[in-house]
Parts: C-alpha cells; structure tokens; sequence
C-alpha cells in the first residue's frame, strides 16, 4: 500500500481543516482515499454538542451505524494508539482502522474507518490516518471554544434535548427488561438453559442502555475542575510578562458537571474580561474565579485599575451577547479609582428547544440530511449526488419529511429548518 507523498499528505490536511466543522468527513474521505480504500468514515467526538456522531459514505452503513457500536470501539482504542481489527458495525462484522486522540483540555474524539478487503491497515499508513486525526480533533477542539453566540445556542438545545431523548429511552427500556428478568429469573421455568442464556441477553442489553446514557454525559459534560484547569492554562500566559498579579480562585466542588458549552462560554468570557483589564493603566492585579450553584455557574473577574471601563465597550458588548447566546447574563460594576468587577451567570439546565426543534426531533438522521440540503436550496438531483443515494430515494425522504413535519411544501419545511439554525450544523 503506496503512501501519498508529503505534499499531497499536506494539501489533503489542509482540505479537511479548512472545511466547515459539519463537511470536514467527506474531504476527510477524500484525502484517506488516496492511500486507504474504504467504504465509511465515522466520527464520534465529545467537542460537538449538536451532532457528536457524524458518517459518511455508503448508505448501507451510514444509516445503520450507531454511537453505542463506535463506543464499543472506542473502548479498545488507546488514544494515539491505531487500533485494526474487525468490529460490530451497522449490525455486521467489518474491518475496520480506529484511531483517537485527545488534545489537552479536549473532550477528545473517536475516527472509525470501514475498511475494503478482508483485514484492515496497519504499520505507516494507520499511523498516517492517526497524525491526520490529531490534527482534525485539535480544530475541533478550537472551534468548540470559539463558536459564534448563533451556533452555541443551537447547541445548548441539542445536547438538552438528547439528553432528554435518552434518559427517557433509558428509562422505558430498563422497566422493560427488569421485567423480563424476574420473569425469566422465576422457579417455575423448567428451561434452565434458555433462562440462561435470556437472562445473558438482558442483562448484556441493560449494560448497553446504561453505557448510552454515560456516553451522552462523557460527550456533553466536564467536570468544573478540568474546565478550571483548562481556563487557568489559558489566561498563564496572558500574564507571563506582564507586572500584573493574576489570581485564580477554582471551584469548591471540582467533581460537579458542567455542560461543555457551558464551559467554553465560561471560558471565552473570562479570557475576554482579562484582556481588556490588562488593557488599562495603573494596574496590578486581576481576580478570576468562578463557582458552580444550584442553577448556574458563577463567573467573577475584578481588578484594581482605574475603574473607568464602560458597559457600552465594544468589547463589552461582545462579551454580553456571548453570555446571552446560552441565556446568561453579564453585568458590569466599575468605580473610578477602585477598580472593575465583570460579573457573569450562565444557566446550567437547557432551555426548552422551540417549536422548530421540537418538529425536527421526529426526523431520523438522513432525513436531517436531506432536510439541510433542502434548505440551502439544493434540488433533488444535487441533493441525491451530494449523499451519493439515487434521485428516488431523495423523493422518498423528502415526502417523509413534510409528513412529519406536517406542511405541505417544501418551502415551508424549509422556513422550519432555518429557524432551527439546521442549515448551520456544528
């Protein structure tokens, strides 16, 4: 198996990184193409709170795949580590070359690729796949800390309303199995064998539900001490070379979760606040701390300078609509000759995801597909050579989709997928 020259390698890094964060697994498919036949790509990463999974490629498998199976696979993949063997996918036994990497202060994500033949890589060219997911997870990570105030309100949504989804898919199926226990568990049945091997297969299945609903808090959650962490790491440097004192109060309770989203915009704005602080003369220390409640994370930032900023500061003000994108609030105390106090509360449950959303939660994950498509205005046929399915499958998905959503045209499914915020995936 022939590796792509340097050049090549370089240019098809390039490509990926410069796609937007919801296209990056078709430049991806393309640029492993050039030295790694393949029939998929899946992606399961804890830095995209709206999609953490993510497939392209043949629709046979594409459609079937699901988070439960790729976190299966994540369990035997050390992170820098190539894993090829062959794995439970779409409910069938394939190849497959798994690779993970976790940038420091990332969530940390998972690339599958289904490979073609009967054994999957090893050797240069996994260890060329991993190089090219290190660099992929670290824009991951760095956008999910950079998301415009649009985009993280989507995402505030999304991750509420998955969870939601779980928790009560956990719940009905775990009553359920419970059930099928205690009966099979009964000294009646003269079948000992087949008691067996049923109460096997129920207690394998709850396992499974109970991994599903930690994997939804590992993707969407981080601890508030890791988070600190991550933030103090940021603002070091701020500091390094300057006279100014930065102190760093963490939380009490560094075990309490945070929503990830949360956490960035914590992060954004405090590293926002520092640096137009140490943009005023006469000062000597900045003050950061921030503190979990009930409800909401507290965020504190003061300093002992000239107490002269202004709420009205473009700086300020983007701070303030950053805080709003996920329903919190930043408030601005400033006394000449004192110093300034930036203070902001972000909410720690969702919020309720709007009518749009909640009509869009009924569609499966191609029919979200082809409904984003639609959307940007694509006809059927760029449509179906976008998802690489026929014309006639894209009819059937979009007659779907107007049922379900309950209008009559495409435009008025459209109207729906703009207002959700669909056209613009994370």
């Amino acid at each position: 198996m022939d590796l792509p020259d340097p050049h090549t390698a370089l240019a098809a890094a390039a490509s990926v990184l410069r796609a937007p964060t919801g296209a990056m697994l078709e430049p991806l498919s393309q640029a492993l193409a050039e030295f790694l036949p393949h029939r998929a790509v899946t992606v399961l990463t804890g830095d995209c709170a709206r999609h953490p999974m993510k497939a392209h490629g043949e629709t046979a498998i594409i459609e079937k795949i699901t988070s439960a199976e790729l976190a299966r696979v994540g369990g035997t993949v050390g992170v820098g580590q190539p894993w090829s063997g062959r794995a439970r996918l779409a409910g069938e036994d394939l190849p497959v070359l798994a690779v993970a990497s976790r940038p420091a202060g990332a969530s940390g994500g998972l690339l599958v690729v289904v490979t073609v033949g009967g054994d999957a890589p090893a050797g240069p060219p996994a260890e060329l796949v991993q190089r090219l997911w290190d660099l992929v997870a670290l824009q991951l990570m760095h956008r999910a800390e950079n998301l415009p105030p649009a985009d993280l309100t989507g995402n505030r949504v999304a991750a509420g309303e998955r969870a939601r989804v779980i928790a009560e898919l956990t719940s009905i199926h775990a009553a359920t199995l419970q059930s099928l226990l205690g009966t099979l568990r009964s000294r009646t049945l003269d079948d000992a064998a087949a008691r067996r091997t049923a109460t096997d297969l129920a207690v394998s299945a709850l396992i499974e539900l109970r991994a599903a609903a930690d994997l939804n808090s590992t993707l969407s959650e981080e601890p508030a001490g890791a988070a600190f962490d991550r933030l103090a790491g940021k603002l070091a440097p701020l500091a390094r070379h300057s006279q100014v004192s930065l102190e760093l109060a963490g939380p009490r309770d560094r075990d309490r979760a945070l929503p990830s989203d949360i956490a960035n915009t914590a992060l954004a704005l405090a590293r926002g606040a520092v640096v137009t602080m140490l943009e005023q003369d006469g000062l000597t220390r900045v003050r950061v701390s921030w503190e979990p409640e009930e409800s909401e994370l507290h965020l504190v930032i003061r300093d002992d300078g000239p107490g002269t900023l202004a709420a009205g500061a473009l700086a300020l003000r983007r701070l303030a609509e950053l805080a709003a994108a996920v329903d919190g609030r930043l408030s601005l105390d400033a006394v000449p000759g004192w110093g300034t106090t930036i203070s902001a509360a972000l909410p720690l449950t969702p919020p309720a995801p709007p009518a749009s959303d909640a009509a869009l939660a009924a569609l499966r994950p191609r029919e979200l597909e082809v409904l984003e498509r639609l959307a940007r205005g694509l006809r059927n046929r760029q449509i179906a050579e976008d998802l690489l399915i026929s014309e006639h499958t894209v009819k059937f998905h979009v007659a779907n989709i107007l049922a379900k959503l309950g209008v009559g045209t495409r435009t008025e499914a459209a109207a729906l997928a703009h207002a959700s915020g669909l056209t613009t995936p994370v």
